[in-house]
Order: C-alpha cells, then sequence, then structure tokens
C-alpha cells in the first residue's frame, strides 16, 4: 500500500532567544516569547528551543505553530501579578449582548489568563517533545483552592471561541487547576499528549472540555488529582443562554491512569452532551471508569445521549461504570431537593440521561461496585445496554462509596445496581467475585439478558 501526503507550509522560524529570551528559569521571559508570537507570520513557527523559559500568561495568535524543541521547558512563573485577568461578563454597547472570556465550573468568573490562552484564534498548531510546567507547587495555587483570590486560578491551555487547534508530542504537568480547557471551540486535536500532575492537587483535571465540537483526543497518557478527561456544557445560564452543547468528542488509544474518573460526563451539561465515544483505551487506578454525573437543576436542555464505549480495558478501578442524577454539587447540593429520591414534577429544571452503550469491556481488581446506575424517579435513565463485559472483583476489597450523593452507604464488591432505568440490557454479562446478588434492580421498566450470562 502506497500512502501519498503533504507536511504544511512554513513560512519562517523565529527562535524565542533572538527576541531577548534567555532561558535560564530565573530570568522572566514573557515579554520576549510574546513578541515572538506577535511578530510570526502566518503559517510561520515560534520556536522554543532546549532551556527552561520562565514566564507568565502567553497569548496564542492564528496561523502559527508553537514548537517545544526537545529539552524545552516553558515553566510558570509563580506571582499571580503576572497573570492577566480575564473578566468573565462585558455588557455590550446596546446593553443586551455580552461577552464571555473568564470561565470557572461552567460559570462566566473573572480568571487569571492561562500560561498558553488562545481567544478567538484559529490554525494554531503547538507540537513538539518540549514540557509545558505550571509550576504550581511552588506557587500558592494550590492553597484555598475553592477561594476566589482576585480572580479564580488558570489553566495550562485555555481556548475560548478557537477552531482548528492541533496539540500534538508535548507534556504537560503540575497544573494550576483544570490543565486544558477548550470551550465553545471546534475542530480541536490533541495527539500523543502526556499530561502529569499530582494525585493530591486539587481540581487539577487533565482535560475539560466544554461546549465544544468535534474533538479527537488520541493517544493521550493522563495522570492526575481530579478527573482525567471531563465532558462539559456550562451551568444553567451560560447553557441555556448559549445553547451550545459538548458533541461529537472521540477518545482513542489513551492510558487514563490517576484521577476521580476516566472519562467523566458532568456534572455542568445544562446545554446537553450527544455522541461521545471511547474506544481501545486503558483505565488503570481511576477511583471510576465511565462516570455520569447530573443533577436536578442542570434543566432540561440537559440531555446527555449517545454515549458509546468498546474495546475498553479497566485495571484497579473502584466502581466502572456510574449513571449519578443525584451528584451532590454547588453551594445547595446537599439541600433536599438535590437528593430526594421522592417523584417530583417534570419541569424546567429536570435533566435528562438517554442512551449508554458498552461493549467488549474487561474490568479487573475492582472493589465497589461494577455498575452504579441511579436515575431520578420522575426522570428515570432511558437505555442501558452491555455487551460483553466482564466484571471482576479483588478479594482485597475495601469499602467506599460507589458515586457522590447523599444518603447511600459504603460497599464492596457490589455487582450490578440499577435503579430508576427504563430498559437495561445485559447481553453476555460476566460479574465475579461479588457480595451477594450480583444483579440488583429497583424500579427498572424492562430488563433483558441475552447470551451467557453471569450476572
Amino acid at each position: 500500500m502506497t500512502k501519498a501526503f503533504a507536511t504544511e507550509n512554513e513560512s519562517f522560524r523565529l527562535n524565542v532567544r533572538d527576541f531577548g529570551a534567555r532561558g535560564d528559569g530565573k530570568t522572566l521571559d514573557t515579554a520576549a516569547i510574546q513578541a515572538a508570537i506577535l511578530c510570526c507570520p502566518p503559517e510561520g513557527t515560534v520556536l522554543i528551543p532546549r532551556g527552561v523559559f520562565y514566564t507568565g500568561a502567553l497569548f496564542l495568535k492564528s496561523h502559527i505553530t508553537i514548537e517545544l524543541a526537545p529539552g524545552a521547558v516553558l515553566l510558570g512563573a509563580t506571582d499571580r501579578s503576572l497573570y492577566p485577568i480575564l473578566p468573565g461578563v462585558t455588557q455590550a454597547e446596546n446593553e443586551t449582548d455580552e461577552y464571555y472570556l473568564g470561565i470557572w465550573e461552567g460559570n462566566p468568573l473573572s480568571s487569571f489568563a492561562s500560561l498558553l490562552t488562545g481567544v478567538s484564534v484559529n490554525h494554531v498548531s503547538i507540537v513538539g517533545t518540549g514540557v509545558l510546567d505550571a509550576n504550581a507547587q511552588n506557587g500558592d495555587w494550590w492553597e484555598n483552592p475553592k477561594k476566589k483570590r482576585v480572580a479564580w486560578r488558570p489553566r495550562m491551555l485555555f481556548l475560548n471561541r478557537c477552531e482548528d487547534i492541533r496539540v500534538q508530542g508535548v507534556t504537560f504537568r503540575n497544573s494550576y487547576a483544570w490543565t486544558i480547557h477548550p470551550c465553545f471551540s471546534n475542530r480541536i486535536s490533541m495527539i500523543d499528549i502526556k499530561v502529569l500532575n499530582s494525585p493530591d492537587s486539587p481540581n487539577t483535571d487533565g482535560m475539560d472540555i466544554e461546549s465544544c465540537d468535534k474533538v479527537d483526543v488520541i493517544g493521550a497518557e493522563i495522570s492526575v488529582g481530579d478527573d482525567c478527561i471531563a465532558l462539559k456544557s456550562c451551568k444553567l445560564f451560560l447553557g441555556r443562554r448559549l445553547k451550545l452543547p459538548v458533541c461529537n468528542i472521540e477518545v482513542r488509544n489513551c492510558l487514563l491512569k490517576r484521577g476521580h474518573g476516566a472519562i467523566v460526563i458532568g456534572s455542568e451539561t445544562s446545554a446537553g452532551v450527544y455522541n461521545i465515544t471511547a474506544e481501545q483505551c486503558v483505565f488503570d487506578g481511576t477511583d471510576r471508569g465511565l462516570r455520569i454525573k447530573t443533577r436536578r437543576g442542570r434543566g432540561n436542555l440537559s440531555v446527555i445521549d449517545g454515549i458509546r464505549i468498546k474495546n475498553i480495558r479497566m485495571n484497579h478501578v473502584g466502581t466502572p461504570f456510574v449513571i449519578n442524577m443525584f451528584y451532590f454539587c454547588d453551594p445547595d447540593g446537599h439541600s433536599e431537593p438535590v437528593w430526594s429520591k421522592d417523584k417530583k414534577p417534570v419541569d424546567a429544571f429536570t435533566p435528562k440521561v438517554g442512551s449508554l452503550k458498552c461493549e467488549n469491556v474487561r474490568c479487573e481488581d475492582c472493589s465497589v461496585a461494577g455498575m452504579f446506575f441511579y436515575g431520578l424517579p420522575e426522570m428515570p435513565i432511558e437505555s442501558v445496554e452491555m455487551d460483553h463485559v466482564f466484571i471482576d472483583f479483588s478479594e482485597k476489597a475495601e469499602p467506599g462509596y460507589p458515586d457522590m450523593m447523599d444518603h447511600i452507604r459504603k460497599v464492596k464488591r457490589l455487582g450490578i445496581y440499577a435503579n430508576n432505568v427504563k430498559s437495561l440490557r445485559l447481553r453476555n454479562v460476566s460479574v465475579s467475585g461479588s457480595e451477594g446478588d450480583p444483579v440488583i434492580v429497583r424500579h427498572v421498566e424492562n430488563i433483558v439478558r441475552e447470551g451467557r450470562n453471569d450476572a
């Protein structure tokens, strides 16, 4: 077989050292690097050569490539004053339109600009085998992480209203908060990257893809202090105002090693989540594998549907499969409207979970629960299909919570638990080493078992 391809044209190559960058790990190189970016012509490359370049926030420009050479490190400054603030909401002169720059946990809130910040840029590549190191452990970024200090914490790579962005080969480490955060952006490729954050670093998700369309994550290795890959579409205000779901996301050939969840949907899903595919991945040591979390109050545009995973291997994952529609979060997270298991009226604030399909998934050395599905009594989960799924529990399992919701107890080796589900289909499903009944159902309208089932 013959494969023909053409490399992209490179017009000019600008070395940041030629603009005065020192790369000694001590001198502040922000201005020199930013000058190289601003001066780079279309189809040009800004080269970060070998060295440690100490810098504050940098802003991207369209139609250029940032190349981090072998041995190159962009090292984040620890002084907060070196990071400009992105205002959350700016009012238009017509007093109707609004401009959203800073985004924090699904709301338009003022945030510090990121180590690399892209606003309305397109056709940008960030490539090479170098390192982006936020250096957060040497600053105060992880102190009182839930408290706003001047502005909310920056990310390492923030893309707001961007298109055609490629990130390939680079390593991200020691993030301030969420590591990679594209929002309101389209056609993003994350290929062969590494995200490495300390397991005790707060809210250092590997990647939060928010209200984006057509994102590919291929060959990534992620080990972090929170969720590895999270898919979101804002909280109620922005979700209803912008109506931008997260959709057409593909995760393939990834190693997701340490985190609260490997692939997590939610809980900020107020504009919807559609057409999510993950295949040929390994989840190793995460608290949960595939995790869907939502709650009353996300709104009736919060529809999670078309979720598919295939050919997945999970090792030492506490609970491989979770759908939780009682997730406690936000200031009212522990209030009665969120946790109540009583049937409530379906209204404009009621979320919905549609279909989940899982095929050829092997889960070994699990501990807490194999599958934990808990829908709302007024809005049951529509459909869960499991085909050729194998779950094996560790003999050394310790009790834990299958997910974060009020008024549930710790369990261990709980097989399949389904509550408030319209349709549950188990085809060639095996549960080994569970305590008690391998399948427990409550308020499941239709359960079908096909093929060889040991569950």
